[in-house]
């Protein structure tokens, strides 16, 4: 009686150790599952991002084509604009010098003394010089103002050439965010996913930037307590020294 008693006993026993082993490895079970939803979840996401960033950077692509395409229109229109203007006071100045000989054949006809002659030759002279410098100047006025309104039209293409070019380098530029305590490799890579590679974005951080971040990484406030735009404003502008002195636990290269 005492051994059957016994082994019900341990029967017992065994049926409850094993149920609240069932239970634990069924709710582990159900945690890894919501785990995986979620990352499929956030991969689809991540996948939609890829996608937008990529048509976005298409569209990028070609502005720059056709600002480089108005840039070069605009310096052929300039150099074509400067030559077509260089000949014209040739021009002008090659017909109007038949115009000097013509005092030459009245001289001989002519009794009064020989002093008159290069008086009267010297009063044709300027009047023909300045009517081929009127024609002369009217032309390089012509010229120079095309050639600013060519600049000015330029100018604009120019600039947003340049700021293009500034954006895509902006763009290229990756700091180690690892530095910054509270991420690591996972977060960093989760950050990149975002769009987010440099601590100038962090340091320019909103509220509701905060608040968009903190539901994509199911942080609850950690942000605020883990100070990462004030790590990010001294690693922003190059402080290393203040940095070190606030955050002496960040160290220099990055977190693990």
């Amino acid at each position: 009686m005492g051994t059957f008693f016994y082994m019900l006993l341990a029967f017992l026993v065994g049926v409850l150790v094993g149920w609240f082993i069932w239970r634990r490895l069924r709710g582990e079970r159900d945690s890894l599952r919501g785990d995986m939803d979620r990352t499929r979840s956030e991969r689809d996401r991540l996948r939609a991002d890829a996608d937008r960033l990529t048509g976005e950077l298409e569209v990028c692509r070609g502005a720059r084509a056709d600002l480089e395409h108005q840039l070069a229109e605009a310096q052929g229109a300039k150099t074509g604009a400067t030559k077509a203007a260089i000949p014209a006071p040739s021009a002008l100045m090659s017909t109007s010098a038949p115009a000097k000989p013509t005092p030459a054949k009245s001289a001989p006809a002519k009794t009064a003394p020989a002093k008159s002659t290069p008086a009267k030759t010297a009063s044709k002279k300027p009047a023909a010089a300045k009517a081929a410098a009127a024609p002369k100047a009217s032309a390089s006025k012509a010229a120079a103002s095309e050639t600013s309104t060519t600049a000015r039209k330029a100018a604009p293409a120019a600039k947003e050439a340049t700021a293009g070019k500034a954006t895509a380098a902006a763009a290229d530029k990756t700091d180690s965010l690892r530095r910054l305590i509270g991420i690591g490799p996972v977060n960093e890579r989760k950050l990149h996913g975002l769009g987010v590679r440099t601590y100038a974005q962090i340091a320019a951080w909103t509220a509701a930037d905060i608040k968009r971040i903190e539901d994509v990484l199911q942080f609850d406030g950690r942000i605020e307590r883990e100070r990462w735009i004030e790590q990010a404003k001294l690693l922003a502008a190059g402080d290393e020294k203040e940095f070190a002195r606030r955050f002496p636990t960040a160290g220099t290269a990055s977190n693990t």
